[in-house]
């Protein structure tokens, strides 16, 4: 729960890529040493409210971040839909209720108007670390922790366009092959971690094929991506299975009409 460390090495890390990128602009220096086609393709499927996935986001996939080295290497892609679902009406409901599909559209939008990794990751971390407290009616004291203006963010929700995005990110889930199980679903490389989603560090170093390999990756145990016959078995670290609220809801329909017939036969 130390959130001030943290968003304090977001900020220098945002400080360190900006004062990079002037630099480069300013002097013709060369490329880093790290070309896009050397990054690891990183992608993570979670809903903002699904307490595993502000778990990862919030002590395992920040301990990308928090390496120099390790983030020059990745090409994070983040969406955040996760287990929600379209009505025939064209509206959403999400697995944990309206302010999930608030703060999924806000992340949403968060990507949209700041596409900069370095600005809108330590926004979403904010938000998915108040998740994870506990605190998630907090989440636009971020806004001040972080010195963001959130009118690009209060534009893109209320004129609408937030949910044309979401529309966008249901269709990338909804097209994952394999088909996404649950959340937090993370794909390293193209190929999903399954119940392995903690070990995303290990993953990312197997996965790079580049020459600037980081310190942090000789450490780091190698392992298979997918440990033959576990791909349907129920996953060792916690999830939100996409399928509970329809499950739930059996359940519900189903008690409903058994007492209805036991309210008939007596």
């Amino acid at each position: 729960m130390a959130s001030l460390p943290r968003l304090a090495i977001f900020v220098s890390f945002a400080s360190l890529l900006l004062f990079s990128a002037s630099s480069s602009q300013l002097t013709g220096a060369k490329e880093s040493t790290t070309s896009s086609g050397d990054k690891v393709p990183l992608a993570l499927y979670y809903e903002s409210l699904c307490p595993y996935s502000a778990n990862f986001i919030v002590n395992y996939l920040v301990r990308v971040f928090e390496d120099d080295e390790l983030v020059s290497i990745v090409d994070l892609y983040l969406s955040p839909w996760g287990n929600a679902k379209i009505r025939s009406n064209g509206t959403f409901v999400c697995q944990h209720g309206e302010a999930e599909c608030l703060l999924n559209t806000v992340e949403a939008c968060a990507i949209h108007a700041w596409p900069k990794l370095e600005k809108n990751f330590p926004f979403i971390y904010c938000v998915e670390e108040k998740v994870h407290e506990g605190k998630y009616r907090e989440w636009e004291s971020c806004f001040g922790e972080l010195a963001l203006d959130p009118k690009p963010i209060q534009d893109c929700y209320s004129s609408g366009y937030g949910e044309k995005l979401e529309l966008k990110y249901a269709a990338e889930t909804n097209e994952l092959e394999p088909p996404h199980q649950y959340v937090p679903w993370v794909v390293v490389d193209g190929k999903p971690l399954y119940e392995e989603y903690e070990s995303v560090i290990s993953y990312i170093c197997e996965a790079y094929k580049g020459t600037a390999t980081p310190k942090a990756c000789s450490s780091q145990v190698s392992r298979s991506i997918i440990q033959k016959g576990r791909k349907t078995g129920r996953p060792s670290a916690p999830v939100c299975y996409k399928d509970s609220v329809v499950s739930n809801l059996s359940k519900m329909i189903r008690s409903a009409i058994s007492k209805l017939i036991q309210a008939m036969v007596i």
